[in-house]
């Protein structure tokens, strides 16, 4: 199924170029510009979260990764350490 979408001539000849430099069509196109604007919106979602956290368990966290990339460490180094 497809729709049309009104959009300055301006626009939609920036976006066909942009399209065509990317070997897309233009509906390719505007599928990966909108891929990229949910990946920014997740990320930024995911920023504000980890801004949210509260110290102590941002702590916590820390404490325990760093557990993880010893163990890590051992496995590559085939348990030396």
């Amino acid at each position: 199924m497809t729709t049309t979408i009104k959009v300055s001539n301006e626009l939609r000849d920036r976006l066909k170029g942009q399209a065509a430099r990317a070997g897309l069509t233009l509906g390719g196109h505007l599928a990966a510009l909108a891929d990229r604007a949910d990946r920014d919106e997740s990320m930024a979602n995911l920023a504000a979260a980890i801004a949210a956290t509260p110290p102590e368990v941002m702590e916590e966290y820390a404490r325990e990764t760093a557990i993880w990339e010893r163990v890590e460490a051992e496995d590559l180094d085939g348990g030396s350490r």
